[in-house]
């Protein structure tokens, strides 16, 4: 889903570290019983409780205060929000035309259009960009004790193996069945950029970059829908077939902060 936001009266910076202001005005405009469903309980896969939504970063002209930290959208933003629940997504359009309104931190933006794109993979390859960093990753042990968190990017044996199994598992908890059967690989197309960002203060990072991913159709629909890798739901791993946006043909110089 695309939805097009434009600044009303006076215009804040919001935090360049937005997810989670992005993540809590998504959940604000579902429904109070589906956000407090999806919030609690999720989609479970085995002890894990997983979200299946993700959401793209912030896409227009830019002003950037790297001093404050903060970022400013002078002209509005343009967001895409992916799932593979249609209840999510309608329930969010629903309340999102009838409040006509988006809150991020002090700033206010109004709702300009929707447009609902569902992505048809009929093909066991597709060509992909992120609009949103791609974050893979692994908690390992230290000899001395105590754990830390290596994470890996595009072309790297581990990403792929990771985000391979993070697809099965995304589809078993929304499908309650098995994940098809088959091997999930990918190649970058071009040259992965690291993005290092925040999250409630828990540093996290991503990669973006464009990616021809080979696997099974219902993986790779899942993948398209519900995100690629890890934190989906609090901003990473939105991805989008090429042919996208009227009018926009690459995302990168509308993102690139």
């Amino acid at each position: 889903m695309y939805l097009v936001f434009k600044p009303v009266s006076e215009n804040f910076p919001v935090p360049i570290n937005y997810n989670y202001l992005v993540q809590s005005a998504i959940y604000s405009s579902l429904g109070n019983e589906l956000a407090e469903q999806l919030h609690d309980e999720g989609y479970m896969v085995g002890k894990r409780k997983l979200k299946l939504f993700a959401f793209s970063r912030l896409m227009g002209r830019y002003e950037l205060d790297r001093e404050r930290k903060t970022i400013n959208f002078p002209d509005g933003f343009k967001l895409v929000i992916s799932s593979p629940d249609h209840r999510f997504l309608e329930s969010l359009a629903q309340n999102l035309l009838h409040s006509g309104l988006l809150r991020l931190g002090l700033s206010i933006f109004e709702l300009q259009g929707i447009e609902t794109l569902d992505y048809q993979v009929d093909s066991d390859h597709i060509k992909v960009r992120t609009i949103s960093p791609i974050v893979v990753y692994s908690t390992l042990l230290k000899p001395e004790g105590g754990k830390y968190t290596c994470y890996y990017q595009p072309g790297e044996r581990e990403f792929a193996n990771l985000l391979a199994k993070n697809l099965r598992k995304k589809y078993e908890a929304y499908y309650n069945q098995k994940a098809p059967e088959g091997e999930v690989s990918l190649k970058p197309l071009s040259r992965p950029r690291l993005h290092v960002t925040s999250y409630k203060n828990t540093v996290i990072k991503g990669y973006s970059c464009r990616l021809i991913i080979n696997g099974p159709k219902k993986l790779l629909k899942i993948g398209v829908d519900a995100g690629l890798g890890a934190k989906c739901s609090q901003g990473y791993g939105c991805i989008e077939i090429f042919k996208t946006m009227k009018g926009i043909t690459d995302f990168s110089k509308y993102c690139d902060y």
